[in-house]
């Protein structure tokens, strides 16, 4: 039995912490610790940099398992559109009045999420990267984990996010003719353009989209009477 398996997660994420704080807060990192996770947002130019620290140094960190890569759009965190406790009386006010004003030119508008594992030390973490509207570009992680390939391409694809240095960046999800990118806050939720089949052409076409955008959203039932303490009354 090796020393890692006499630790507890705890402790392990402790150790980890006191690590990361000694290699990395003089880069301009910082840390975060809560519900038993540990955030490392680390800035984007030297965000290559530290992955490989992270993956090199097996005895201190060994994150040599890359399990997920995504892409954050945080154009309209905070607002309080969709918060029940705002909803109108008549259940129906929270996102139908689409008041949330997004912030284009945002300067951390846009976030890249790495989630990594290390196997020898049975600790996990997420590093975070932040980056503007303007030039939403990172470095690929492909020559640390080459399991990125197609974890970027989704970013690529649904975000706008571009990777640099990755070998094939290209759609992987949408078609190939697709307009825009479908999980910014900004996209419609209709699209740009729709499909159909032409019996005439004997093909399918695009065409601009016919249907008037709209959110559809459940009415809030604020007291069901099935459930009224009848001693109450």
């Amino acid at each position: 039995m090796n020393a890692t398996a006499k630790t507890t997660p705890e402790q392990r994420l402790a150790k980890l912490v006191d690590a990361l704080n000694i290699a990395f807060v003089q880069k301009n990192c910082t840390i975060e610790q809560a519900f038993g996770e540990v955030t490392l947002t680390v800035p984007s130019e030297s965000l290559r940099e530290i992955a490989f620290e992270l993956y090199r140094n097996s005895s201190t960190f060994g994150f040599d398992q890359l399990i997920d890569l995504c892409g954050v759009d945080y154009s309209t965190y905070g607002q309080v559109e969709w918060e029940t406790s705002n909803a109108s009386s008549s259940g129906f006010g929270r996102g139908v009045n689409r008041d949330a004003e997004i912030d284009l030119k945002g300067a951390d508008r846009y976030a890249v999420v790495y989630h990594l594992l290390s196997i020898e030390n049975n600790v996990r973490m997420r590093v975070k990267t932040y980056l503007d509207s303007e030039h939403p570009i990172i470095d690929s992680v492909m020559p640390v984990w080459p399991v990125a390939d197609w974890f970027e391409r989704e970013a690529f694809d649904l975000y706008g996010i571009l990777f640099e240095g990755h070998p094939d960046l290209r759609r992987i999800l949408t078609d190939y003719g697709f307009v825009g990118h479908p999980f910014r806050k900004d996209f419609p939720l209709s699209g740009h353009v729709e499909m159909r089949y032409d019996p005439e052409k004997k093909r399918v076409i695009y065409e601009p989209v016919s249907i008037e955008p709209r959110t559809l959203v459940p009415r809030v039932i604020r007291e069901d009477n099935r459930y009224v303490n009848e001693e109450s009354n």
